[in-house]
């Protein structure tokens, strides 16, 4: 055997090894591997570190940014919501509905991108139903990376089959030729997980939150809206003559006209019919206002509930300074809400709280305040010289009016994916256009980035080229073609399934399709089974990357999924086997 393919088979074998291990990081057990095969000579300096500026790690940075900047603008709260309002709360139906959603999304665009769009999701969703994050990410990367054989335009190597076909003379594949072999995959990965997802994923101890500002004061009451009819009493009154708190122990946290909203709304804000109003209290209190008022409930799609709801807005503890202007001076007097822009809940000065109306009782230093508003507004009170924020603010900027243009961003770059464009470029630009339009700063672009997955990807690219260029990739396929002459055309296929499986584990998927393509077709016509049809099962196989996290959709979720390799393993090995069963199956009775 050759010197350097033994010295790549050893590299390899340590570095599945330790993958498996989970005692030293994935990320460096990665660059060890690059840098290792540097120094036997079996790649180049410039080689090993050919990684970081490759494709693959390229599109995952800026995919990472793409997603951060969905994130930012509340798009994925609102399709958690939708998700959970479809589902409900229970484990099952929450990752079917999630894997379907995802699977068939992946069809039509990158699977990178499918997995990117729902990342942040599966946080915000993992919160509303209580599922353990863990056992959702994995699902849904499966069903991403499933659902790219559904059409042939769905992954790299799908794509780079019909060009290698065309290359050769011979006919590619329709659009949807692939569709049936993809449903089914997809269809047996969401039933996986559906049935056996408590032996098959890990049941990771999360840990818990400590309780919330209004856990703690005894207001964590739901966000309850209401439209108000143009025939309620209500209408024409002020704030301060609705005695909104006084009557009905509710608080007023903001009013909709339209598209505007006013969160802390002025005692001199005036009602108007049609608008929409948030409150914070009881449910019986909330009826009895809903009795007297006639106000219409936004049981569903209120987007007045869904923004403050959000993570943009909050609770938190304030206490006025020694020697504030404000002491000795009532909310009423200095205009409190028109101030600072936030909505008082509760006062308490020394033992004695006030939860009804403390509009005319005066501050003195050291009283608490517990208040309701935007993170931002919360900020800036950080340096206010009256007043003391104790709370650290827990949510990030967010940037609700530009949603829209957040989305067609994400959109026009995986459209260019489709026209040509590298992967690399189409979402680079993208990423590079959230910067540029203010839907992210720059900071919070690289703070997007997860760096250990990046690292991980670039230090196994080296891998793939060592395997390539020593011609290990070549002899392992070259060997099996040949011992497959003569063979039961079912057994061949299974053989080719595996190979190419294999292979897409060490070297990209793309590359292991260009480099047996070729070789099969060859054995396909000395075997008697439609040469095309070993193709596209290369083709469809050279996804079946679940067992290792070595595929950009496991590697993206591996660290927000709290994942390690023996995860993948477990889940991954089942999925694998399915996956070759199928494709194989249906390849033989569909197409050979």
């Amino acid at each position: 055997m050759d010197p350097d393919i033994l010295l790549v088979g050893i590299v390899l074998l340590t570095t599945i090894v330790l993958f498996v291990s989970d005692r030293v990081r994935i990320d460096l057990v990665a660059i060890g591997a690059a840098i290792a095969l540097a120094w036997l000579g079996l790649i180049t300096p410039v080689e090993a570190i050919s990684g970081f500026a490759s494709n693959a790690v390229m599109a995952m940075a800026s995919v990472m940014i793409l997603g951060y900047g969905i994130e930012r603008t509340g798009i994925t709260s609102r399709l958690a919501r939708s998700i959970v309002k479809y589902a409900g709360t229970e484990e099952r139906q929450v990752s079917s509905t999630i894997g379907i959603t995802v699977g068939l999304l992946s069809s039509l665009m990158q699977n990178i991108g499918a997995a990117a769009l729902f990342l942040p999701a599966m946080r915000r969703i993992s919160k509303q139903t209580k599922i353990p994050v863990s056992r959702l990410m994995m699902p849904m990367g499966f069903a991403a990376i499933l659902g790219g054989s559904i059409t042939m335009i769905g992954s790299g190597p799908l794509i780079v089959l019909n060009d290698l076909l065309s290359q050769s003379g011979a006919e590619p594949f329709g659009l949807f030729a692939v569709t049936p072999i993809g449903l089914a995959l997809l269809i047996a990965g969401v039933a996986l997980f559906a049935f056996f997802g408590n032996t098959l994923l890990p049941q990771k101890e999360e840990k818990l939150p400590g309780p919330t500002i209004a856990e703690i004061w005894g207001i964590d009451h739901p966000v309850r809206t209401c439209i108000l009819p143009p025939k309620s009493s209500f209408v024409g009154q002020t704030r301060e003559e609705a005695f909104f708190k006084i009557r009905y122990g509710l608080d007023l946290l903001a009013v909709r006209t339209y598209k505007d909203i006013t969160v802390a709304p002025s005692r001199s804000t005036r009602l108007e019919p049609s608008q929409e109003l948030a409150f914070l209290g009881s449910e019986e209190n909330f009826q009895k206002f809903i009795e007297d008022s006639g106000c219409i409930p936004t049981i569903e799609d209120s987007r007045l509930k869904e923004i403050l709801d959000g993570e943009g807005f909050g609770f938190a503890e304030l206490t006025v300074r020694p020697k504030a202007s404000i002491i000795g001076k009532t909310p009423r007097e200095i205009g409190f809400r028109q101030r600072f822009s936030i909505e008082p809940i509760l006062h308490v000065s020394g033992e004695t709280e006030n939860r009804v109306d403390f509009s005319d009782i005066p501050l003195a230093a050291g009283d608490t305040i517990i208040a309701f508003g935007s993170w931002d507004t919360l900020r800036l009170l950080a340096g206010n010289r009256d007043l003391i924020l104790l709370t650290h603010p827990e949510g990030e900027e967010m940037r609700h009016g530009k949603g829209t243009l957040a989305v067609l961003i994400f959109a026009g770059a995986l459209a260019l994916t489709m026209t040509g464009v590298p992967l690399s470029l189409a979402l680079l630009t993208g990423a590079a256009a959230m910067v540029i339009a203010g839907i992210l700063s720059i900071d919070e672009a690289y703070r997007a980035i997860e760096w250990k997955t990046v690292v991980l990807i670039a230090g196994l690219i080296p891998l793939g080229i060592a395997m390539e260029k020593s011609g290990a990739a070549a002899l392992i396929a070259g060997s099996l073609t040949e011992a497959l002459i003569g063979t039961h055309p079912i057994v061949i296929l299974a053989a080719v399934a595996v190979l190419a499986t294999v292979l897409s584990l060490i070297i990209s998927n793309v590359a292991a399709t260009v480099l047996l393509v070729p070789l099969v077709m060859i054995t396909g016509a000395g075997t008697g089974i439609e040469p095309t049809a070993l193709a596209l099962l290369v083709a469809v196989c050279a996804s079946n990357s679940f067992i290792l996290p070595t595929h950009q959709v496991n590697a993206l979720l591996m660290g927000p999924g709290g994942y390690s390799t023996r995860d993948y393993l477990k889940a991954g090995s089942v999925m694998t086997v399915i996956f070759i069963a199928i494709a194989t199956t249906l390849i033989y009775l569909l197409i050979a």
